[in-house]
C-alpha cells in the first residue's frame, strides 16, 4: 500500500512564488515566514539568498509536523552590489538605467524542509540577464505600465520586462521569476511526492 504524500506549505506570501508552485502542486498552504532579511556584513549575493531561504522555511515549520515546507528568496547582483525591491519609481528607475547594457546576476536559492525528519534540501540557481541598451523614455514606459516596485532589479520577466533584455542565460527559466521549479519537483519527488 503507498504511503500517502505529504502536505506542502509555501513560506512565503509572494503571489509570483505561489502561482509558479501552482504548476506543480494544486494544493499547498502559504505561510507568512516573517523573516528579517537584513543583509549580514561580508555576505555574498548567493550566501545571503541561501540563507534567506532556509530561514524561511524554518519559520514557515515553526509548529509544523509531517509536512514539507518551502522557502526561496532570490538576490540580484550588479556587479557584487545587491539591487534589491525598489519600493517606488525613482528607485526603479535608477537601477534600470544602471543595468541598461549590463549583465545581471540573478542568485534564487531554494530550502525545502522536510519536518518529518527534520532535513533541509538546498539548492541556488544562478541566471545572467543581459540587458539591452535603454533609453529615458523606454525605462520610464515600462515603469508606468509594470509598476515592478516589489521585484529585485526592477521588471517583470514574466510580463514586459522581458522586452529589456538582449538575452537570459540560466538552466531553469522558473528560477528568474523566484522559485526554480525544476529543482524543486527533483526534491519533492525524492520526498515522496509523485510529479508529474
Amino acid at each position: 500500500m503507498p504511503t500517502q504524500a505529504p502536505p506542502c506549505i509555501l513560506g512565503s506570501t509572494s503571489r509570483y512564488r505561489a502561482e509558479l508552485l501552482r504548476r506543480l502542486l494544486s494544493d499547498f498552504e502559504q505561510r507568512a515566514p516573517g523573516t528579517d532579511e537584513s543583509p549580514h556584513a561580508g555576505e555574498a549575493p548567493a550566501e545571503r539568498a541561501l540563507r534567506l531561504a532556509i530561514a524561511k522555511a524554518d519559520a514557515a515549520a515553526s509548529g509544523i509536523t509531517g509536512a514539507l515546507v518551502i522557502g526561496s528568496d532570490q538576490v540580484a547582483e550588479l556587479d557584487g552590489l545587491v539591487l534589491d525591491k525598489p519600493g517606488d519609481a525613482a528607485r526603479a528607475r535608477q537601477q534600470l538605467a544602471s543595468c541598461a547594457g549590463r549583465s545581471v546576476q540573478f542568485h534564487t536559492a531554494l530550502c525545502v524542509l522536510d519536518t518529518r525528519d527534520g532535513r533541509r534540501h538546498t539548492h541556488v540557481d544562478l541566471t545572467r540577464v543581459h540587458f539591452r541598451a535603454l533609453d529615458s523614455h523606454e525605462i520610464d514606459r515600462y515603469i508606468a505600465r509594470e509598476q515592478p516596485f516589489d521585484c529585485a532589479g526592477s521588471f517583470k520577466c514574466e510580463g514586459l520586462g522581458i522586452s529589456l533584455f538582449e538575452r537570459i542565460e540560466n538552466e531553469d527559466p522558473t528560477a528568474l521569476i523566484g522559485l526554480p521549479l525544476i529543482a524543486l519537483a527533483r526534491i519533492l519527488r525524492d520526498a515522496g511526492l509523485p510529479l508529474p
